[in-house]
């Protein structure tokens, strides 16, 4: 098969066409220079769909919940993206793919496109590239887009700065999963989600959510939407229509509150940040070997401080430039 330009996929892209919107999905996870104009443009065209996030702590059952939420949103006759971040292999680097495996009811349903990408190294759950798989498929005519982080506990704050509705799910039993949402994950929760509510345990880990959320809750003006928490078993489809009336009605408030302007300008402005960031690494690994090697001679014979190493080397770099 022959090389297809990046900005050549965009059209077939923008048209919902699954063959350009996987190879771009693809140009997008590999990061290339030669990827950049042709996301730049589908950049342009997305901002339609509802972008779901999906956290929790490990054997939550979040896979499982997932493939269940897309079925309902299918019936909702609303297409779904699936970005699946998962874990990398140690040996190949690549993603380890179980999301795809356990979500494989779905593949004959043309309204429904899982991608599974490998976090690399990657911190706070997301991959590189999630947010521009995500423009891909918003732009592709996805209504809802929902991304599946890998599951690290509560360093996975990054997927609420990504997404427009934030779901936590926990699942009883599981000993640490009230404490991780203690120490972090509770306020960056739109929807709260206990799963496999089908365990005897079930009812004590919704009581302390419940509680938990109470004590945190002070009054606020009629519209503004309140966390809930929803028990669901995925096993047996239980609470799934709960919880995706939740998610739309999550959507309906930030409309008519025009909080969703807010959080729009929030996800901006971190991929802002992120991509000065990236441009930053980058340009700093090009001059590794060069002044990079000359201010870090100078830090180790004490004559320049890090802070001032820092500054000079920002000095000379063009930032968004060559070398």
């Amino acid at each position: 098969m022959s090389y297809v330009p990046s900005l050549a996929l965009v059209p077939p892209a923008l048209a919902g066409e699954v063959r350009g919107i996987a190879r771009l999905l693809s140009r997008a996870e590999a990061g290339t220079p030669e990827c950049r104009p042709a996301l730049d443009a589908i950049f342009r065209h997305a901002g339609r769909a509802h972008v779901v996030g999906i956290t929790g702590v490990p054997g939550s059952g979040k896979s499982t919940l997932v493939a269940r939420l897309a079925a309902a949103i299918r019936q909702s006759g609303r297409k779904v993206g699936i970005v699946a971040i998962d874990p990398s292999s140690p040996f190949s680097g690549g993603a380890i793919l179980g999301d795809r495996i356990r979500m494989g009811e779905l593949g004959g349903d043309p309204g429904v496109y899982v991608r599974s990408m490998a976090t690399r190294g990657a911190l706070g759950g997301l991959a590189h590239g999630t947010l521009e798989a995500v423009d891909v498929l918003d732009a592709g005519g996805y209504d809802v887009v929902i991304i599946e982080t890998v599951g690290v506990g509560q360093d996975e704050v990054d997927v609420a700065r990504a997404a427009h509705t934030t779901v936590v799910v926990s699942a009883p039993g599981l000993g640490d999963d009230i404490q991780a949402i203690k120490s972090g994950i509770l306020e960056i929760a739109d929807v709260h989600v206990v799963s496999k509510c089908d365990r005897p345990d079930a009812d004590r880990t919704i009581a302390d959510l419940k509680t938990m959320l109470a004590m945190g809750m002070t009054a606020a003006p009629a519209g503004v939407w309140r966390v809930c928490v929803v028990a669901t078993s995925a096993t047996r489809g239980e609470g799934v229509a709960e919880l995706l009336a939740a998610i739309d009605r999550h959507w309906v408030a930030l409309a008519d509150s025009g909080e969703i302007t807010a959080r729009r300008t929030q996800i901006n402005e971190r991929r802002l940040l992120k991509a000065a960031e990236e441009i930053l690494r980058e340009q700093f690994a090009r001059r590794r070997d060069g002044r990079v090697a000359q201010l870090v001679a100078q830090l180790n014979t004490r004559s320049l401080s890090p802070h001032g190493a820092a500054v000079r080397l920002l000095e000379e770099i063009r930032i968004g430039g060559e070398a």
